[in-house]
């Protein structure tokens, strides 16, 4: 009787062994299992990112431009956006586009925060009166006036009431005035290239100081009033010499005003500031 005891404990003992071995080498077996999908996932991941990560890198590396369009509203040239573009494409920039309806009092307030190398202002502008003050150059919005909006920065001056008819007569429209760049944009240009496109850019000076002063390292613009179609016009023939031909912005300016010639109805002209930037080209 014991002996028989005996030899069944043996055997039970044996396939309970057996049993924890099986037990043991299907946890080995299925851990391995997950440790090659894991492998082949991880794996798979990597290949599939991977251009998509390198393809983001690159974007963020090159040189960025913007094309400030407020004149889309009331004079819109799909023809000079497209020409701009290519120019600045081919040349290697991402380009970022901003209708009129963009074009804001916020909008400039981010402007300098966008990190944009040159800046197209396809825009309004004209001479402001703050009061008791001498003319500065005011750049057009597209939002609407309101007094009870943007309170402080009109008691400083720094935004003003446009209009795109006769002085007084509505509908009015806010405008950016140099206080404004000094004391209310975000951050600073990043040695930015401004290229004012509207009129009087450089009649009033006071704006390109602010500009300059806030980081930009050259400001372009008018002398007087301006066509729409011939500034377009002229814009195009400058952005061929400043970034296909990487042309001083001495050279650059000659060159647009011996091709596109001054404006055939107010005899305006471009002009840069400050002088010293003349000798600056855009990789500079």
């Amino acid at each position: 009787m014991n002996a028989k005891n005996k030899r069944l404990g043996t055997k039970a003992q044996i396939r309970a062994e057996k049993e924890r071995q099986r037990r043991i080498g299907t946890v080995i077996f299925t851990a391995l299992i997950l440790i090659a999908i894991l492998f082949s996932a991880y794996f798979g991941y990597s290949l599939l990112s991977q251009p998509q990560n390198q393809t983001l890198s690159q974007e963020s590396s090159k040189p960025k431009a913007a094309i400030v369009d407020q004149l889309s509203l009331t004079y819109p040239n799909q023809t000079f956006i497209e020409a701009a573009t290519n120019i600045l494409k081919q040349a290697g920039y991402t380009v970022n586009y901003y209708p009129g309806e963009k074009v804001t009092v916020e909008f400039y307030r981010n402007l300098p925060t966008y990190g944009y190398k040159i800046i197209i202002l396809r825009v309004h502008s004209a001479g402001f009166t703050p009061e008791g003050q001498s003319f500065v150059l005011s750049i057009f919005t597209s939002e609407p006036y309101s007094s009870t909006k943007y309170v402080y920065e009109q008691l400083t001056d720094q935004l003003g009431r446009n209009s795109y008819t006769r002085p007084g007569e509505p509908p009015f429209y806010f405008g950016i005035l140099p206080e404004f760049v000094r004391s209310s944009m975000k951050g600073n240009f990043q040695n930015s290239i401004i290229v004012m496109m509207g009129c009087d850019g450089m009649a009033y000076q006071f704006m390109a100081e602010a500009f300059i002063e806030k980081g930009a390292k050259a400001y372009i613009g008018w002398n007087a009033s301006v066509s729409v179609s011939h500034t377009d016009t002229a814009t195009i023939s400058l952005l061929q010499h400043l970034i296909t031909e990487k042309q001083t912005i001495k050279q650059t300016v000659e060159n647009t005003m011996k091709e596109a010639g001054t404006d055939p109805t107010y005899k305006s002209q471009l002009a840069y500031y400050p002088l010293e930037a003349g000798e600056k080209t855009i990789e500079d």
